[in-house]
C-alpha cells in the first residue's frame, strides 16, 4: 500500500500540477492529503491535483515518486482508476 505522486507536468492556472493517488484505497489517500493540508477541492474522482511547489514536501512526507506511466498502471491495478467514460458520465 502506497501513496504515489508523479512528475508535475500538467499545466493549468499558470503552474504545473502532479497527481497524488493511492494504490490501496481512497480512505488512505484522503487521510494523507488531509494530513498534508491538501484541500479536498483538489480531489478529482481518483486522484488529487497538487501544485509543483508541493511535490518535494509530499515526497518527504512519504509519497512515493513514480513515473506517470507507473502511477496509472498501479491505479488501474488497484481498481480505483476512474475511466474517461466514467468522468464524462459525471460531467467532468
Amino acid at each position: 500500500m502506497a501513496i504515489l505522486i508523479d512528475d508535475p507536468r500538467w499545466p493549468a492556472h499558470g503552474r504545473l500540477w502532479a497527481h497524488l493517488v493511492s494504490d490501496a484505497g481512497l480512505d488512505e489517500l484522503h487521510a494523507f492529503a488531509a494530513a498534508q493540508g491538501i484541500p479536498r477541492r483538489g480531489f478529482d474522482l481518483d486522484h488529487y491535483d497538487v501544485p509543483e511547489e508541493r511535490h518535494a514536501q509530499l515526497v518527504a512526507a512519504g509519497a512515493q515518486h513514480v513515473s506517470g506511466h507507473e502511477l496509472v498502471r498501479r491505479l488501474i491495478a488497484s481498481g480505483l482508476r476512474v475511466t474517461a467514460r466514467e468522468r464524462r458520465a459525471q460531467g467532468r
